[in-house]
């Protein structure tokens, strides 16, 4: 480490470079960042047609439904999570920095958090004015999501860079990623659920948190560990 801090910029510094380079080149594809986004609502909007526009109905599915939206968008925009960087050979640049790693992938996937998750979660009131909602459902959907979506982006990281080299790997990171995405996703729905029948959510939210930070601590390993195998075979 010492040798790191005399001889370039120190981790601290490099963390916050590949965080910001992340952030500039999601918004200079404003078309791929807004994808998840417009699925989201478009899936929304269409929703009433497909199944059905009464408001008991809509009331009923919407914990569910704004839930497995979330997670569909979230896995759209995976694939795109280490795909520049392996084409243009920054990924490699990346492999060979001095810094650690895992810390370097957990600055990545922080920014997509930030440009997919948190969007997702901010746009989840008119979501659920559409879907008739109930008025106690929007406080714990938001803070369920906040939470979920930080896992998504962190488990479904070790997919995108197991699936890195590979030229469809839309499919396979989908395959590798659902299965692990069903706790998230059964968890967040029924905090909803819980709170709109009028139960306290204390503990799936709790159950939620110590996922995310089980993910925090160990998908950036993982992912290194992924992104070294795709990129040496």
């Amino acid at each position: 480490m010492s040798n790191v801090s005399s001889s370039g910029p120190s981790l601290r510094v490099a963390i916050g470079a590949c965080f910001k380079r992340e952030l500039v080149v999601a918004f200079r594809h404003k078309g791929e960042l807004a994808n998840p986004l417009i699925f989201f609502l478009m899936v929304v909007i269409f929703l009433p047609l497909g199944i059905s526009p009464e408001k008991a109905v809509l009331a009923q599915l919407a914990p569910g439904m704004i839930w497995v939206i979330a997670l569909l968008a979230t896995l759209l925009s995976l694939d795109g999570l280490f795909r520049s960087d392996y084409d243009d050979g920054s990924l490699e640049q990346m492999l060979l920095s001095p810094h650690p790693l895992p810390w370097l992938v957990l600055a990545k996937i922080a920014a997509h958090w930030l440009v997919t998750g948190i969007p997702l979660m901010l746009l989840t009131p008119l979501l659920g004015i559409m879907l008739f909602l109930p008025t106690q459902g929007y406080l714990p959907m938001m803070l369920s999501l906040f939470i979920g979506t930080a896992s998504l982006s962190l488990i479904g990281s070790i997919g995108a860079a197991l699936t890195v080299g590979l030229r469809k790997g839309g499919l396979i990171l989908s395959l590798v990623v659902m299965p692990l995405y069903v706790p998230v996703l059964i968890f967040g729905a029924s905090a909803v659920n819980e709170a709109v029948d009028g139960f306290a959510i204390g503990g799936q939210i709790a159950v939620l948190t110590a996922m995310c930070l089980a993910a925090l601590v160990m998908a950036p390993f993982a992912v290194a560990g992924a992104l070294r195998i795709s990129v040496n075979s």
